[in-house]
């Protein structure tokens, strides 16, 4: 660690390399904390958890004993000796929203999450049939939305400057748009876990018991992708920086060499029966007219009965670049998807158990290189693209139902039927840092 450090000082190493190499230090360092100590208020199991992507600082858990609780994770609100001297950080809830509130839900809160951009706002979905949006300042409800079943799954895009809708998949199978702005449901689609795109505003991701992955723009009617397993590709694609840089480096030595360059080479273009040129569509876009348009739930054709898994689809998460996306399955599968072809890339995950009966909330690491997957009373991080077991998390006592990974901290909190939050953080090099609390006042932003 010294040795890199006075590397960068002595600016033989890039910042964004140096800082890159501190993380994944860190990361493959992750262990239980024997200095920070999240207190569950909770009576149930934390079916989810949440670090709020403005500060990184509040932690946001939903439970099936119909209660919501916020944590500061960045100053602890008491101390406890643990020997020698070294103390280990409590953080109790700053808020706990449960049935006996005015406005609490009355059955298991399934989803809880932040509002994207504000943390004086987060949402909660139930089994009592009601999603809920709540002001962080008064712990009072905002806004209801009263769905036809339990939800499952809610989500807000990370990006979205145009809209403020809130993605539900419920348990009619079925994917609702609920609108904050006016109160209303904007769209109906199919599936029961969603996900936002993490590269487009409009770009919603919906897994469905019949195993398939589809792919909607929101702004139009039908999905334009369903996933299947079957088709394939090898590899991983360069990134786009590395292939302009490619490109520039063989421009250059064509003009040092005095060569002409060619123009840009044309697609060859199909002809039709009248001698017009069709254009291929990219992924997402409208296709060209005369083009059939893959509409759902139509199941018109073969392709729109693919299928992503072999059952049912618990879990889905989006890489950071929106580049690729991570399914697990009700057959103890998780695969990685190239997102601009739709293709299944076959990396070959080692066998793990996951849960069938119940959705489960997958994790990455910062650049995406690991995913954290609950497996029955473990966590397990597997390298995204060779689909080795990197470490296993043992601390849980019963089943682990979601994770989620802090970018900010490199560190990674856990929750399970156990009713426990677990958090893990990379050993310290100083024992008696941080060792006593800081002054700090709690100011949700309005």
């Amino acid at each position: 660690m010294w040795r890199e450090i006075r590397d960068r000082e002595a600016g033989k190493t890039r910042p964004n390399s140096f800082k890159n190499r501190v993380s994944s230090s860190r990361i493959s360092n992750l262990q239980l904390s024997n200095y920070k100590d999240v207190v569950s208020p909770h009576r149930g199991s934390i079916n989810s958890l949440q670090v709020d992507l403005t500060e990184g600082r509040y932690l946001l858990s939903g439970a099936s004993d119909a209660s919501a609780s916020v944590f500061d994770i960045q100053h602890a609100t008491d101390f406890e000796g643990a020997g020698e001297g070294a103390l280990i950080a409590k953080h109790k809830s700053l808020i706990n929203i449960d049935k006996q509130h005015q406005n609490g839900h009355k059955f298991a809160i399934s989803s809880a999450i932040w509002y994207p951009i504000d943390t004086g706002l987060f949402v909660t979905g139930s089994y009592d049939h009601y999603i809920k949006v709540w002001d962080t300042n008064s712990t009072q409800m905002v806004i209801n939305f009263k769905m036809p079943g339990k939800v499952y799954r809610t989500a807000m895009s990370p990006l979205a400057t145009s809209h403020m809708l809130i993605a539900a998949g419920t348990e009619d199978v079925q994917v609702r748009l609920c609108d904050i702005a006016s109160g209303a449901f904007a769209h109906t689609l199919s599936g029961h876990r969603v996900e936002w795109s993490t590269s487009s505003e409009w770009v919603l991701v919906t897994g469905g018991c019949d195993g398939a992955i589809r792919f909607w723009d929101i702004r139009r009617a039908g999905c334009f992708l369903v996933l299947d397993q079957s088709q394939s590709q090898l590899g991983r694609r360069p990134p786009v920086l590395a292939r302009s840089a490619v490109s520039k480096v063989s421009t250059s030595k064509a003009l040092s060499k005095g060569q002409n360059l060619p123009g840009k080479p044309r697609m060859p273009q199909k002809k039709s029966g009248g001698g017009n040129g069709i254009k291929h569509s990219p992924l997402g876009q409208v296709p060209a007219k005369g083009l059939k348009q893959r509409l759902h739930p139509g199941m018109l054709s073969s392709q729109d009965r693919a299928t992503a898994h072999y059952g049912a689809v618990t879990g889905l998460k989006i890489t950071e670049d929106g580049m690729y996306l991570l399914s697990a399955g009700s057959d103890s599968r998780i695969r990685l998807w190239d997102v601009e072809s739709g293709r299944n890339t076959l990396v070959n995950f080692e066998t793990a158990r996951l849960q069938t009966s119940k959705p489960i909330q997958l994790a990455t690491a910062q650049d995406s290189n690991l995913v954290f997957v609950p497996c029955m009373t473990s966590v397990k991080a597997f390298d995204v693209w060779s689909g080795k077991m990197y470490v296993t998390f043992r601390g849980h006592y019963e089943y682990v139902n979601c994770c989620w990974f802090s970018s900010q901290d490199q560190e990674l909190y856990t929750g399970g039927n156990d009713r426990q939050i677990l958090v893990w953080s990379p050993a310290r090099l100083i024992s008696n840092e941080d060792a006593s609390p800081a002054e700090d006042r709690d100011n949700w932003s309005d």
